[in-house]
């Protein structure tokens, strides 16, 4: 889902950069619409009435055939036709925070229904996924045999192969990851849809207790979504999502005593503690005070990147652009900007700085570092690259 990842990631940084989502160079409205669209592009299984995309069918109504389970839609993979657990447990994790946390400007630009759509066609398949107890069905589809096969997903009949966890098989990364877009898309449905949001939080707290009872690497999903950095950074994401849904000290006790710590100057669907870390630290700045040490571990985050501060690591390209990977960057790019601009406005509401050695960095210098990745980063994806600026 790296394609669709960065679709996601996108809309919720026009919403966080613009406010208003005011046209500029480009019309950034249109660009947050189609980012949307872009996600029901993606769409497998029997699309609805109102499906917005005339040249997409109905796809995948087979899968799961072959292990007995209903494991039709959820979302394909940028071009392919594999559907990965991981990534796309991760982008609903991160459309719902999104969700959550730009609802009123979401709202004002009248698309705030459309990410709930989208977010509840990726729920809607987790609660399939998961249907059995103690098991997790995280893959349908053979990468090798699907990129030797060039084909619409609405011409694609054949037997699909189906990978799950279990406690003989764990995958701690992908059912905690699972279990944090559960918890965090409760969160989003707890207003509108009482039974849907318990629902989705029960079973949120399901998948943790697989994702910690039988602990380990899935590396079935490699080499196209092998977890590098381990389980524990999706075990302390998928806690704190759970505790903001809940406020139960069982798992404030877990972040607390429990859970492990990292500061890695970058935030993706393989290394969620930046994010875990801003999380908890908006808790603390709301009033939990036993969360005040994610506070500088926030600000070690935002220290190790942005270029001004004294122990900044990250590199860039000549024209500003972060650069973390040779492939798919921009997915990298984007997200940093995305949680720069959340903590910015975290900061903005309580008051606060961060603090690098002797330099400090206020909201402002959050949001402007956030505005240049938007330029240097998605304004490429809008079609304004100019190579003079970026050899």
């Amino acid at each position: 889902m790296k394609m669709t990842l960065l679709g996601m990631i996108f809309l919720s940084l026009l919403i966080g950069l613009n406010g208003k989502v005011e046209a500029q160079a480009h019309n950034y409205k249109e660009a947050l619409a189609k980012s949307i669209i872009f996600l029901e592009c993606q769409r497998s299984g029997k699309l609805p009435p109102n499906n917005r995309v005339p040249w997409r069918g109905d796809s995948g109504l087979d899968d799961g055939k072959l292990a007995n389970v209903d494991l039709i839609g959820g979302y394909y993979d940028a071009g392919d036709n594999v559907k990965y657990g991981l990534p796309m447990a991760f982008t609903v994790t991160t459309l719902s925070w999104g969700a959550i946390f730009y609802q009123k400007q979401l709202q004002a630009v009248g698309e705030l229904q459309h990410i709930r759509d989208a977010i509840r066609w990726g729920t809607d398949y987790f609660l399939k996924a998961s249907s059995r107890p103690k098991r997790l069905y995280v893959q349908v589809g053979d990468p090798v045999q699907d990129h030797q096969c060039w084909i619409r997903p609405e011409n694609m009949h054949m037997p699909r192969t189906v990978l799950k966890i279990d406690e003989h098989t764990p995958g701690t990364e992908i059912a905690a990851e699972t279990a944090a877009a559960m918890a965090a898309s409760s969160i989003v449905f707890r207003d509108i849809d009482h039974v849907y949001s318990h629902k989705l939080l029960n079973k949120a707290k399901s998948l943790l207790s697989l994702a910690g009872s039988h602990r380990g690497t899935y590396d079935g999903e490699c080499p196209f979504y092998c977890s590098y950095s381990g389980f524990n950074d999706e075990m302390q994401w998928a806690v704190t999502w759970l505790y903001k849904a809940t406020r139960n000290n069982t798992y404030l006790h877990y972040i607390l005593e429990e859970s492990i710590d990292a500061v890695v100057g970058e935030f993706n669907w393989d290394l969620k503690y930046a994010g875990t870390q801003i999380l908890l630290t908006e808790m603390y700045l709301q009033g939990q005070k036993s969360l005040e040490e994610y506070k500088k571990i926030s600000d070690s985050y935002i220290c190790s990147v942005i270029p001004e501060s004294p122990y900044a690591q990250a590199h860039f390209t000549p024209g500003g652009m972060l650069y973390m990977r040779d492939g798919a960057n921009s997915q990298y790019v984007t997200a940093t900007a995305f949680s720069f601009s959340v903590y910015g406005v975290v900061l903005a509401q309580h008051n606060k700085q961060v603090v690098c050695g002797g330099k400090q960095f206020g909201s402002a210098d959050l949001l402007a570092f956030a505005k240049k990745q938007e330029f240097s980063g998605p304004e490429l994806i809008l079609g304004s690259f100019h190579a003079k600026d970026d050899k």
